[in-house]
């Protein structure tokens, strides 16, 4: 039982550190139409960049933060000079955003060098907390915790804000929005730099549990895809459950077929692409 219990609390933060990634790619795929390939590479610049900031003395909390501003603005000024001028046409996209995650990845390689990177947990939330027989880690329990309330707060802010009311017009007829006086370009930009931020702060928020090294855009990539399919594109409860079932499939793969863990991790993809092919929660197309 308490080997069940530990695999399941370790599937569930690994799931927490997916939905921070996910959450961002359904929001610029779901709303903006954009299948942006970079997001994992965007997910390692956030882990090193924390890296660099603690190393630098300044507190976990800040380097978080300064990672997902950085990874922001970077994800705005890739919007705007190059996706922008692609628009509607997702092949384009799909080649210019992997070109990008390719220039980004080597840039990384280039700057903090080939072998991996790792970071302390903040000295606040060291230690671990009782849980019957078990005791398991306060860092991981935190990192949870942080997933469910950012869940809920963008699930709140697209449902009952104003600016979700404006987002949801934009998307639904962007003609239209423009017209009864939606600044749908400002919106868009507002929404791609929420969606990098959050990958940013996934990769700050993972380094600790993951470390940084170069290829973890390319490993994590593929799980965030079979999120976003299971969950439902634009769909927030969708990227919770897709990081839930990914998190915990990949976290009982390892321990009962290691041999077969990443294979495992395609099945619920395939079964809801077979019956479900627009996802969990995913709206049908008209």
């Amino acid at each position: 039982m308490s080997i069940f219990l530990i695999q399941t609390l370790n599937g569930l933060t690994f799931a927490s550190v997916l939905f921070l990634m996910a959450a961002g790619f359904t929001l610029i795929f779901g709303l903006m139409s954009i299948p942006n390939m970079a997001h994992g590479a965007l997910f390692m610049l956030g882990g090193y960049l924390c890296v660099t900031l603690v190393d630098a003395e300044l507190p976990f909390s800040l380097a978080t933060l300064g990672s997902a501003i950085v990874v922001g603005i970077l994800g705005i000024a890739l919007e705007r000079a190059i996706l922008r001028r692609i628009a509607h046409n997702e092949l384009a996209q799909v080649l210019a955003t992997l070109g990008i995650a390719f220039v980004i990845a080597d840039s990384c390689k280039t700057i903090w060098g080939g072998m991996p990177l790792e970071i302390g947990v903040p000295p606040l939330l060291t230690g671990a907390v009782s849980l019957g027989e078990l005791t398991f880690p306060l860092y991981r329990l935190f990192v949870m915790a942080l997933s469910v309330v950012t869940a809920v707060a963008l699930d709140l802010s697209l449902s009952r804000t104003p600016i979700g009311a404006r987002l949801r017009a934009a998307v639904e007829d962007r003609t239209m929005a423009r017209a009864v006086g939606i600044r749908v370009d400002r919106l868009f930009m507002t929404i791609f730099f929420a969606g990098a931020a959050l990958v940013g702060i996934g990769g700050a928020i993972g380094a600790p549990i993951l470390s940084v090294s170069p290829g973890l855009d390319m490993e994590v990539l593929p799980l965030v895809l079979i999120v976003v399919v299971l969950g439902g594109t634009g769909s927030i409860p969708g990227a919770m459950v897709g990081s839930l079932i990914t998190g915990l499939v990949h976290s009982f793969g390892q321990s009962v077929l290691p041999e077969m863990s990443y294979v495992l991790l395609f099945v619920p993809m395939i079964v809801v692409l077979a019956y479900r092919p627009q996802g969990l929660f995913g709206r049908a197309a008209a």
